[in-house]
């Protein structure tokens, strides 16, 4: 089998070097790649959709696995299998679920999946109102994506007024403050079946304690001890059952990675985002862990044949 892993990161470097090691997998190619993952594949100079599909047409590439998000939101996924190939991803369409943090909020009322009070707001005048129907701190997020970045915890008023104004997307999530401990939980999915990696944490602020503004993640941990049985059994009733039934339901139905970014509250887990790929830098240990073969997992996802896994 010749693979395709999409993207330049440290996550692609750890998917390429999980990929590698498949008894079925022939060849890794990472597009565009980086000096770790050309230690495990061929890295590929192809930076556009447009490229990376001649690519995948020329090399008669049998699997692709999408890394960020940015192309899956742009419709790689549609792209692909539109000239019939196969590939391990959501659509354009569900991939709103990361794209749009008022639509991955929208399905999350709809399918009853426990989450955040929240309010959208489409001018600054809406969200400085919003803020009065929470109190502090509170949470302001942009609706589009961020790389990570776009969530702003607001301690008080005068910083929420900051954050209004500095947050670029003209439409903006308010929504109420969760105490808790934070988790990252990762299926992949052919959506319908979810299988479950171990639970990781991803830790986010530049500066040690905690502090400091919140980046794509400064480093990660897994640990099956993280969740006990209870807590995973209600994620998947509660949380990944019903989102994907509505997904469903919509006409959209999610395939690839949906990943949960969870707060453990005293009433039990809550959704604080749904990404549509998996975590970076969670990737990395979740690909140290692993023991099955990923290309097969990945390609009974795709072909939307999980249950024979």
């Amino acid at each position: 089998m010749k693979v395709l892993v999409i993207g330049s990161g440290g996550r692609e470097h750890a998917l390429a070097w999980r990929l590698s090691q498949s008894q079925s997998v022939t060849d890794v190619f990472v597009a565009p790649g980086n000096p770790g993952a050309a230690q495990v594949a061929r890295c590929v100079p192809a930076l556009s959709i447009d490229d990376q599909l001649a690519f995948a047409l020329e090399h008669q590439i049998d699997l692709t696995v999408v890394g960020p998000e940015a192309p899956l939101v742009a419709g790689i996924v549609d792209r692909f299998r539109a000239a019939g190939l196969t590939i391990c991803g959501p659509t354009a369409l569900a991939a709103r679920l990361e794209g749009s943090k008022a639509f991955s909020k929208e399905i999350m009322s709809r399918a009853g999946v426990p989450t955040a009070r929240y309010v959208v707001t489409t001018t600054r005048e809406q969200a400085l109102r919003a803020l009065d129907q929470f109190g502090f701190p509170l949470v302001l997020k942009a609706d589009g994506l961020a790389a990570g970045k776009g969530v702003v915890i607001a301690a008080h008023r005068r910083q929420a007024e900051a954050a209004i104004d500095e947050l670029t997307s003209s439409r903006l999530v308010v929504e109420e403050f969760l105490p808790g401990e934070e988790v990252s939980y990762i299926v992949v999915t052919d959506g319908y079946r979810a299988i479950p990696f171990a639970p990781t944490q991803d830790h986010k602020a530049v500066f040690d304690g905690d502090k400091g503004p919140n980046t794509g993640g400064m480093g990660a941990y897994r640990d099956p001890g993280i969740l006990t049985e209870q807590q995973d059994e209600s994620i998947q009733r509660t949380i990944i059952e019903p989102v994907l039934a509505r997904m469903r339901e919509e006409g959209h139905p999610f395939t690839g990675f949906l990943y949960a970014g969870l707060m453990l509250t005293a009433n039990g887990p809550r959704v604080l985002e749904f990404n549509v790929r998996l975590g970076d830098p969670e990737t990395q240990p979740l690909m140290c862990g692993l023991q099955s073969d990923l290309a097969q997992i990945l390609l009974a996802a795709a072909q939307g044949s999980l249950a024979g896994v």
